[in-house]
């Protein structure tokens, strides 16, 4: 597909606070996230209280991020199998009990190192499993037209509460310790509990069968395989964040050449974000006047070159300068990214796909700040943020080969065909989904003689969908006794993943399938075998 050009109707940012359904969780959602920052800034004060060494200290951050990696791809299929409201009531309260848990054993003066690790673990489980029905119910709450405008104020939200979120932590622990700060963050969760509680979500009917877990998850990864677009995506937003991670996984270095203060890494980081609240409110003006992939290279431009300035700028007020530009880029192409992902992946497989992108990020960001942090303990911190930048600078250039695509992609389900149904000595009748299978589907097709190239050409297009929405293998063939009759075969590997299959086919696809169409005589004669067990 062709980048989108320039959206000279780009609704304001403001427009989703309209949906009462986003504005209240949008609100709910501040307040958690400020709660989830200050019980991060408690957890890391309260193991060095505890007396615990630098190892301890460390793992905190990796039990906060750990379930992030070994949870996203069942998180990403229990998303799409289940009622996504009731998975978040679930995780929120889980969060809630964990939390308070957190706080009581604090508050009573029980809490140990290797006890913090553990909770620490468990509620950032509960995020991580969240995280990606979280993000795939934004399409649901805001109309498609405001998914860019949503997602920039969930951008806002997001920066607003890691700018304040720290500062409340440590006035809250000076006065009265870090257990109260872990009961705030517990009542945080309350707020969207509510809301979601009370959120009347429209459930579409499905009439295939239920999917497993692991077959959801298959399901996933083979979406994300053949569909170009989406891996296009992912790829670029991986790369552009190993070398973009380099600036935040050096920051607080770069503040310890500043003036050895924590005031000077909390003000910089406060500079960042209030930057990326800027630049969410920027995002669309200049949407509505530049195209998608002007708007994402520019950002990442910008980005790099505060990258590579950090290193050498020792003026505080330089340093917030640069923080603030950097804040106001990192925004711009992250919030494309995701709305991207939104907007090309349809219902049934959306947490999925997101799963497999916050997969792909968070994997990127770790192994970029290792590998920054290692190169700066080499060659310094000016030389690696330079050569970070330059990467970051570098990943531009792939929009020259992998485009983004259209925002306007229709993936609404379109289901040309009635379901299947097998007939038994005439009778008709369901065969048992639990046990058919493999199946081997069938389609004979009457080629116009003149139109042969231009059918295989379409063919060998829709063969990604097949592919895409269940067929583990598939095939076209020319009928050597029957001049201009060509058969599509393609396996799958149950009988019930072919009845899901009936129901995986998008609007966008439309266009493909009616190609193929165009170029025969008649409608097409399908069949359907079973394995013979």
């Amino acid at each position: 597909m062709a980048p989108t050009s320039a959206d000279h109707s780009a609704p304001s940012i403001w427009r989703p606070l309209r949906t009462a359904a986003f504005r209240n969780l949008l609100i709910a959602d501040i307040i958690s996230d400020v709660g989830t920052f200050m019980q991060t800034v408690g957890a890391a004060w309260l193991m060095v209280s505890l007396s615990a060494g630098p190892m301890y200290v460390a793992l905190t951050q990796t039990a906060s991020a750990l379930p992030f990696f070994v949870f996203a791809l069942p998180a990403g299929a229990i998303g799409d199998i289940v009622d996504r409201r009731k998975l978040i009531l679930f995780t929120e309260t889980w969060m809630l009990l964990v939390a308070l848990l957190l706080a009581g054993l604090t508050l009573a003066g029980l809490m140990s190192p290797v006890m913090l690790l553990i909770l620490t673990f468990a509620l950032s489980a509960g995020d991580a499993f969240e995280s990606p029905t979280w993000r795939a119910v934004l399409p649901e709450l805001v109309p498609k037209k405001d998914l860019t405008a949503a997602a920039a104020l969930n951008g806002i939200e997001f920066n607003f509460a890691r700018a304040i979120g720290p500062a409340l932590a440590g006035v809250l622990i000076a006065a009265a310790g870090v257990g109260t700060a872990f009961l705030v963050n517990a009542a945080s969760f309350l707020g969207v509990f509510v809301v979601i509680a009370r959120w009347k979500r429209n459930v579409r009917k499905r009439t295939a069968p239920a999917e497993t877990l692991t077959g959801a998850m298959v399901a996933g990864l083979r979406y994300v395989r053949y569909s170009p677009e989406i891996r296009a995506i992912i790829f670029r937003s991986g790369c552009v964040m190993f070398f973009a991670s380099a600036l935040l996984a050096l920051l607080p270095s770069v503040a310890h050449s500043v003036k050895d203060s924590p005031v000077v890494y909390g003000l910089l980081l406060g500079c960042f974000g209030l930057g990326a609240v800027l630049g969410a409110l920027l995002l669309q003006p200049a949407r509505a006047r530049l195209s998608t992939e002007v708007v994402v290279s520019g950002g990442i431009v910008i980005f790099s070159l505060t990258t590579a300035a950090a290193g050498s700028l020792h003026a505080l007020p330089a340093l917030s300068m640069a923080m603030l530009m950097g804040g106001a880029a990192w925004i711009v192409f992250i919030s494309l990214f995701n709305v991207l992902i939104l907007n090309l992946t349809p219902d049934w497989v959306r947490a999925r796909v997101l799963a497999v992108s916050m997969l792909v990020f968070q994997g990127a960001v770790a192994a970029g700040s290792a590998a920054w942090g290692g190169l700066a303990g080499r060659v310094g911190i000016h030389n690696a943020l330079l050569w970070g930048g330059v990467g970051t600078m570098a990943t531009a250039v792939l929009g020259l080969f992998l485009k983004l695509p259209n925002f306007n992609t229709d993936v609404t389900p379109w289901i040309p065909w009635p379901m299947p149904r097998i007939v038994n000595g005439g009778a008709a009748a369901d065969i048992d989904v639990e046990d058919a299978g493999p199946i081997l589907v069938t389609i004979e097709y009457e080629v116009i003689a003149e139109k042969t190239s231009e059918f295989l050409d379409a063919m060998h297009r829709f063969a990604r969908i097949r592919r895409r929405d269940g067929a583990s293998s598939w095939g076209v063939f020319r009928d050597l006794e029957a001049e201009n009759r060509y058969l599509e075969t393609f396996k799958v590997d149950s009988w019930a993943e072919h009845l899901r299959q009936h129901e995986r086919l998008t609007q966008a696809d439309r266009e493909i399938e009616e190609r193929v169409l165009i170029y025969t005589r008649s409608q097409p004669k399908v069949r359907h075998l079973v394995s013979a067990k």
